[in-house]
């Protein structure tokens, strides 16, 4: 697992290993950030479920300002961050995602681009959009991409935001999506 372009091009990842681990493969990265293209700069990331860190570090690399990364296992995601030297571009929250209180944990941080790639078919990113408070951290401008199984849906999605596009890569559905 490597970055895939900007400032940080081919720095090698720490990876996590195991049978319950599945991180976003390169060529789904290099796609993601292709469709993101310029929108990256200056953004305000949040990589939910961040695991390696991969996505968000991504982010930093092709310009954007800030990345908070969280997960409940923050081992791997600290390291990359070192190795990367993005210390004070980051923060790292330990925790459980799936709490209605990790939303406090954010403080009033609003973010313009959002990763989720949590575990499949495990209703997850529903789990996040039943705690209310979780729209307040979306910005005006911002764009959720979510990394899921080509089996779920996201009809639980609130009418504020508006699937844009979606792409399968296999058995995985890439959704961007907006902020209406």
């Amino acid at each position: 697992m490597r970055v895939i372009g900007g400032k940080y091009r081919g720095r090698k990842l720490v990876q996590i290993y195991g049978t319950k681990i599945r991180p976003t493969s390169d060529r789904i990265r290099e796609a993601v950030f292709n469709i993101l293209g310029p929108k990256i700069k200056n953004r305000q990331v949040l990589d939910l479920f961040a695991g390696t860190g991969a996505l968000g570090i991504e982010a930093l690399s092709r310009g954007a300002q800030h990345c908070t990364f969280a997960d409940q296992d923050c081992k791997t995601v600290s390291q990359n961050v070192r190795h990367c030297g993005l210390e004070e571009k980051t923060r790292i929250i330990c925790c459980d995602v799936l709490d209605h209180n990790f939303i406090h944990t954010l403080g009033s941080w609003k973010f313009n681009l959002i990763f989720m790639d949590p575990p499949y078919e495990k209703g997850y990113i529903e789990s996040i959009f039943s705690n209310s408070s979780f729209l307040n951290i979306i910005d005006s401008d911002c764009i959720l991409i979510f990394e899921q199984s080509h089996k779920e849906n996201l009809d639980f999605l609130p009418p504020i935001l508006d699937i844009y596009r979606q792409k399968k890569y296999s058995k995985t559905l890439i959704s961007f999506i907006r902020k209406l």
